[in-house]
């Protein structure tokens, strides 16, 4: 009988978007026998450090990855925003399921959007990217790190540490949490992280076996918006420790539109540009859009901050 283990962290989140693959894969493919291998990876054990703090790329995926390598797994489900822009030699993201909307969510117990926050109020979030551009909204707010899985930052919000919090609306959508309050954060005025709202199949290069199992499941239109902005982020070398944001969208069958931003950590100093090309080049577009983002100040930004992390 044909076999299938998905590797998976082991939060709320990950195991809703790990066994809603399983559950699509046992429905494609009558009598596929689908198990999950569940992995704590470096970003699920250091819970106390904010994300910039705690420097390097794939904190969320290194250990996943490790087990299809070495056999232990044959396909991994990511959030695409956690993995990084250069995959291990011998993998491939060859599936991008048809992705959420990409927008943040601004939740409060009692305030209905960050203009009815009082002058100096807490906002919860890990993200320097919220961070970035919360502050360029308000910035008189005051923001506190915060981490953990999702459904614990929302039980902090209840319980009255914060006055709010920004998530991904898509991690809310699929495990259907919420607040008194809520009010979506998006683009073009918030752009989101980059594959926010998007899955990432992962798997050996040369296992035809997986690829052939999963190939159903590739939206191209949120693989081409993705491949887009993964690209602006490899053009930048980015991680954690910068505020990052693109937002990729389909004009019409041959051609999308890609923003990027990097910012400084206060939103004070914003480099944002914009470009049109054709879908069949869109990682190239990504590269290109870093690029002209870079020579207009962008580096300068990151230089700052990368400086600071290390000094």
């Amino acid at each position: 009988m044909a076999q299938c283990t998905i590797a998976t962290r082991g939060s709320q989140l990950a195991l809703w978007q790990a066994n809603h693959i399983a559950s699509l894969l046992r429905a494609r493919h009558p009598g596929l026998e689908v198990e999950l291998l569940i992995l704590k990876t470096t970003g699920d054990k250091i819970l106390d450090v904010p994300l910039a703090k705690v420097g390097g790329k794939g904190l969320f995926v290194k250990e996943i990855e490790d087990a299809l390598l070495d056999g232990r797994a044959d396909l991994a489900v990511h959030s695409l925003k956690d993995v990084p822009a250069e995959l291990p030699s011998g993998l491939t993201l060859g599936v991008v399921p048809r992705r959420e909307e990409p927008v943040d969510v601004f939740l409060s117990v009692d305030f209905a959007s960050p203009a009815e926050l009082p002058r100096g109020a807490t906002v919860g979030t890990s993200s320097l990217r919220r961070q970035a551009q919360l502050l360029a909204l308000r910035p008189d707010l005051r923001i506190e790190s915060l981490r953990g899985n999702l459904d614990t930052r929302v039980r902090k919000l209840m319980e009255g540490n914060y006055a709010a919090i920004v998530v991904a609306a898509a991690g809310l959508n699929r495990l259907g949490l919420t607040a008194p309050k809520r009010f979506t954060l998006g683009p073009p005025d918030f752009l989101p992280a980059v594959g926010q709202g998007a899955l990432g199949l992962e798997y050996r290069e040369n296992d035809e076996h997986t690829a052939g199992l999963v190939s159903f499941l590739n939206d191209p239109d949120s693989r081409d918006a993705t491949d887009a902005e993964r690209g602006f982020l490899a053009g930048l070398d980015g991680g954690c420790q910068a505020p990052i944001a693109a937002h990729a969208v389909m004009l019409d069958a041959d051609s999308l539109r890609l923003t990027g931003l990097v910012a400084d950590l206060t939103g004070g100093r914003v480099v944002r540009r914009e470009i049109v090309a054709r879908r069949q080049a869109a990682r190239e577009a990504g590269l290109e859009l870093a690029k002209a983002v870079l020579d207009a100040g962008g580096k300068a930004l990151m230089d700052e901050l990368y400086a600071r992390d290390s000094g």
